[in-house]
């Protein structure tokens, strides 16, 4: 195998990997950037890839191909209402937001799990029938040796991923909306002065992160593996939540961090059909552990220095300096 035929297998499936994480980490970056920390993204996700295969075998029948695009309006809508009790723990009552955000971790993993059993009488849903295709992009697939990597056998989640990420940019850095939603993170005080509600800005950041991240969590399970199970979702949302302080809570730098713990992913994944003598000397568990050791190091911050936004994990009481 060549370098360039590792390279047209690798970096698709990279990105395919990736877009769970680059979805869930824009959502860490609307929370955090309001001033709400959102340990709660891995939670968010397990809501999301189990609302995701539940309605993909509930309604393929109604919908046929749409059926996984469908599935994801309805578990970016569940994990959207999710996280409304981290809002409501968080900027209502300001309890303590890491606190609260490992309550939904856990609390994420009862229910889907305790739903799936009691839905399907074993520990894991069925097979899907119908995943989210793959697609090759005309006349774009044909561009020598870059088409082939970015623009073949691609997800359609992948493309989507990536707009958002831009999406999100804009909106954030070029709307009255963004400009709101960062002062509140930076200067609570400053911007209930003047005039906006510190707390409904809160919220919507809180419920759009919650939406963001079902989005990821299903389409991490109707693209990867198909059903849904105690494993699913595994350490994604964490790996989201370091891509999101690796790309210093800043949309397109999430994006690129993501994508850096894509490649991880499909190392450990892919590393045994990869026929280079180098990759094939190194043992597979070094690959099944480097992305959370990539997760643990970023977090850590020995990748990079990046500052939160000031006024990040700080409930805000009206009139307090």
């Amino acid at each position: 195998m060549s370098f360039l035929e590792v390279l047209y297998f690798i970096i698709p499936t990279s990105i395919a990997y990736a877009a769970p994480l680059i979805l869930t980490a824009i959502g860490g970056v609307f929370s955090e950037r309001s001033g709400v920390v959102n340990i709660g993204l891995e939670g968010l996700m397990v809501m999301g890839a189990f609302v995701g295969i539940v309605f993909n075998l509930a309604f393929v029948n109604v919908f046929g191909g749409w059926t996984p695009w469908i599935a994801l309006l309805a578990a970016m809508l569940v994990a959207a209402i999710f996280s409304i009790m981290h809002a409501v723990a968080s900027v209502s009552f300001r309890a303590d937001q890491v606190v609260s955000g490992v309550a939904i971790n856990m609390l994420g993993i009862a229910i889907a799990l305790f739903s799936v059993k009691m839905m399907f009488g074993k520990g894991q849903t069925d097979f899907i029938q119908q995943k989210i295709p793959r697609v090759n992009v005309p006349i774009l697939q044909d561009i020598p040796i870059i088409g082939p990597m970015f623009f073949k056998s691609l997800y359609g989640t992948s493309v989507l991923a990536v707009v958002v990420a831009f999406i999100a940019w804009f909106v954030l850095y070029k709307t009255p909306f963004g400009l709101r939603l960062r002062s509140v993170g930076e200067h609570p005080m400053a911007a209930d002065t003047m005039g906006i509600n510190v707390t409904k800005i809160r919220y919507a950041a809180v419920i759009i992160s919650g939406g963001l991240a079902g989005i990821g969590g299903a389409i991490y399970s109707q693209t990867m593996t198909g059903d849904f199970g105690h494993a699913t979702i595994n350490g994604q949302g964490f790996m989201a939540l370091a891509a999101m302080i690796f790309g210093k809570w800043h949309p397109i730098g999430a994006m690129g961090a993501a994508l850096f713990f894509g490649f991880a992913q499909t190392l450990a994944i892919s590393a045994g059909s990869i026929d280079i003598e180098f990759i094939q000397k190194i043992p597979t568990v070094y690959f099944h552990i480097l992305p959370y050791v990539l997760t643990i190091l970023a977090l850590a911050g020995f990748i990079g220095k990046a500052n939160a936004p000031k006024a990040s994990g700080v409930p805000y009481i009206k009139g307090s300096r």
